[in-house]
């Protein structure tokens, strides 16, 4: 399909490109060889299942390019950008990003290196579409312009376990088993002070295994697979299937179990989904056939429950991912079968934050409440800009703690952690953390709420080096600990 559209230089005094300061570059580059401006996408069609083929954005179903084209360089985003507002550098803002991707579809930019900084540096958080006026999604955007990237997904690493948990989730799981037990041995720890892993070019793993001081055994699934209450059995009707994320599932194994409890007492009988993962990696790091797979087994898996039990809500206690599944069925809008399937599943996704209403959500045991100190709350990116949740776990916690509850200022400028980012990103993502723990200690909190597993591990470490007395706990897990009894 050729492009219909063409650049908006001097359209009646709209910025043109080169006034936000952009590169621009007339010879080509490899390392970027499926860029090219003659058709509206990114790729060629040989390279067509590493992208989506369109995006489902707040002004209807888009090419990735028109998608682009909405955003009209007014600069809103760019205030609520973290590395913008850090750096203060335009390609490495949300405006950036969109016009960079903007400037490779209309073969004006082809530098592959200065593409792959904007692209990897972004934080996927949304602040930026919460800001625009045209809610622009810039992260969907993003992400496709890091799947046009040459070798983008095909990391050894990140390959071995999005297949291993799609082929093999038990073989998954006792390499990461092994893996736990060695990092209870110490040798980790040893490993980073002797300076290995950066000898190796991987200093990511030693972030990675410092940020988690805690690791399971026995993963959720294997516990909740044993409680009785769970068991289908005769069950007519459920009020909640529990969705087990991959967080909670393989690391924090008490979110998992303090949901369950939560939703037994807020809520009523239930059952486990018995999942897979949802997807959420593989979408992230440019493998699209094996994120569908997952989405597909995920979506059969819910309509076998929903032949049996009718109507019921699909509970996730991870906002990245709960917010991924509502997405499904951008996922398959080339697919005229799986595309319906796809949004009815969505439509039936539930966070944990927005599910307990307060009047269900019980009163706190003052002990407790007095154990927990001042109680703030972190927007978790992927809750308030990924799914529109503010309010409601806010109402519940006004309710449980009272006066103890304080506003963090900031509330929803990101952590810093997103997944992989602060591992690999370790720089940038440090800076995006330190100015969430300055806001968390102008508070004086003792307690910060999130709804994000990645929120746990990345504002956890940063409170042990700069605010031990503070700790980071999941909604569920505060929940449980305080009206629990």
């Amino acid at each position: 399909m050729k492009a219909t559209a063409s650049s908006t230089d001097g359209d009646g005094g709209t910025p043109s490109v080169k006034d936000v300061s952009l590169p621009d570059y007339a010879a080509e580059a490899p390392g970027m060889s499926g860029f090219h401006g003659d058709i509206n996408e990114l790729y060629l069609h040989e390279q067509a299942d590493r992208h989506l083929p369109a995006l489902l954005t707040d002004l209807g179903e888009r090419k990735l390019y028109d998608a682009t084209a909405q955003c009209n360089r007014c600069g809103y985003c760019e205030t609520s950008c973290p590395t913008y507002m850090l750096t203060g550098r335009e390609t490495i803002s949300a405006r950036g990003r969109n016009q960079f991707v903007r400037m490779l579809v209309e073969g004006r930019a082809r530098n592959p290196a200065d593409a792959e900084e904007a692209f990897s540096t972004c934080l996927l958080c949304g602040a930026c579409t919460s800001a625009c006026y045209a809610k622009v999604p810039t992260p969907d955007i993003v992400l496709e312009g890091r799947r046009a990237q040459d070798g983008y997904g095909d990391n050894f690493f990140a390959r071995a376990a999005i297949n291993t948990l799609l082929n093999a989730p038990a073989v998954f799981g006792f390499w990461l088993k092994l893996a736990y037990l060695v990092k209870k041995t110490g040798l980790p720890r040893l490993a980073t002070k002797m300076g290995l892993y950066d000898f190796l070019g991987m200093p990511g793993i030693s972030e990675a295994e410092g940020s988690v001081n805690h690791v399971p055994l026995r993963f959720a699934s294997e516990v909740l697979g044993k409680d009785p209450d769970l068991a289908p059995g005769d069950k007519k009707a459920v009020n909640w299937v529990y969705f087990a994320p991959c967080g909670p599932n393989y690391l924090f194994t008490e979110v998992a179990l303090a949901t369950v409890r939560v939703l037994k007492r807020c809520a009523g009988e239930g059952v486990l989904a018995e999942n897979i993962c949802c997807g959420l990696m593989a979408h992230n790091y440019g493998r699209l056939e094996a994120a569908r797979e997952f989405a597909r087994r995920n979506i059969l898996r819910y309509e076998e429950l929903k032949e049996r039990f009718g109507e019921f809500p699909l509970i996730a206690d991870c906002s990245s991912c709960a917010a991924f599944m509502k997405s499904y069925e951008q996922l398959f809008t080339a697919d005229p079968d799986w595309r319906p399937r796809a949004k009815a599943f969505a439509a039936a996704v539930r966070d944990i934050l927005e599910f307990i209403p307060p009047e269900k959500a019980g009163h706190a045991d003052k002990a407790a409440l007095a154990k927990a100190g001042r109680v703030t709350y972190h927007d978790s990116c992927r809750a308030c800009h990924g799914q529109g949740i503010r309010k409601e776990p806010r109402a519940v916690l006004h309710k449980l703690a009272g006066g103890s509850f304080v506003e963090m200022p900031e509330s929803d400028w990101c952590c810093g952690g997103a997944g992989a980012f602060a591992f690999t990103e370790p720089e940038l993502s440090n800076k995006v953390l330190d100015r969430k723990l300055g806001n968390i200690a102008s508070v004086q909190a003792g307690t910060v709420i999130v709804g994000g597993t990645s929120c746990l591990v990345q504002i956890n470490a940063g409170l042990r080096k700069a605010y031990p007395s503070a700790r980071a706990v999941h909604y569920s897990v505060f929940l449980d600990e305080v009206a629990g009894k």
